[in-house]
């Protein structure tokens, strides 16, 4: 992991087109603005956590025959 020190103002580039600014430090909470296209999916890092752990939990829940099912409905794009 890479760990940065940025200033209120300060900010730091993700490639070519992703722009994180420190927007304001106060009591210990950082407001961060990102500028990305749209294109580009952001999520804040507990809620991402929260979806793989519902996730996982569905999973344990169904039997064989119930993915077979769910299988046989996914189409894909060729």
């Amino acid at each position: 992991m890479l760990v940065l020190s940025r200033k209120e103002g300060e900010g730091i580039w993700l490639g070519d087109d992703i722009e994180l600014e420190v927007v304001e430090v106060n009591k210990g909470v950082i407001k961060l603005g990102i500028k990305a296209p749209k294109k580009v999916l952001i999520l804040r890092s507990e809620l991402a956590k929260a979806v793989e752990k519902s996730n996982l939990a569905a999973i344990k829940e169904l039997d064989g025959s119930e993915l077979v099912e769910l299988a046989s409905k996914i189409k894909f794009k060729k």
